[in-house]
């Protein structure tokens, strides 16, 4: 055998590891455990209520989405209580709305669904799964970005 064809061999060999090492990096991904998607999109496409302010709910929405993996997060709009977002190959905005207190000592809760790009009610797939994460993790983390209400003394 000369020295080119062994060379010729040696660097086939070079490409089948280097092939093999690709493939196999690729399928060691870590990825936090997902809620699997509603069987059936719900009526209301997933929206849900929080018990918490529109403010605090909005700021931990906007936490928990750049922290997900598989969310393009695009825009922000806090006076309208928007968020612009990607998912799952949908471009679609998730919604937080003030609720009216109904009666008394009834704490102050934020509604929150997901809308189309022109702003029409969106039930999908992609939204209805987004929407089942944070009805699971607002919860848990609103507590982390709850803003301090400062009352002014009256002095």
């Amino acid at each position: 055998m000369t020295g080119r064809a062994r060379r010729q061999r040696r660097g086939g060999a070079w490409l089948v590891v280097l092939a093999l090492a690709f493939a196999l990096a690729g399928c060691r991904r870590e990825t936090r455990p997902q809620p699997p998607p509603p069987a059936q999109i719900p009526d209301d496409g997933g929206a849900f209520t929080v018990a918490e302010s529109m403010l605090d709910t909005w700021n931990t929405i906007g936490q928990v989405l750049v922290g997900l993996e598989g969310v393009g997060y695009e825009g922000r709009a806090q006076m309208l209580g928007l968020y612009v977002v990607s998912y799952r190959g949908e471009h679609f905005l998730l919604r937080t709305r003030a609720l009216p207190v109904e009666a008394s000592g009834q704490g102050l809760r934020t509604r929150v669904d997901a809308l189309g790009p022109r702003g029409q009610p969106i039930r999908s797939r992609a939204a209805a799964a987004l929407l089942a994460i944070l009805e699971q993790r607002l919860p848990l983390e609103v507590a982390r970005y709850r803003q301090p209400v400062i009352v002014p003394r009256g002095d």
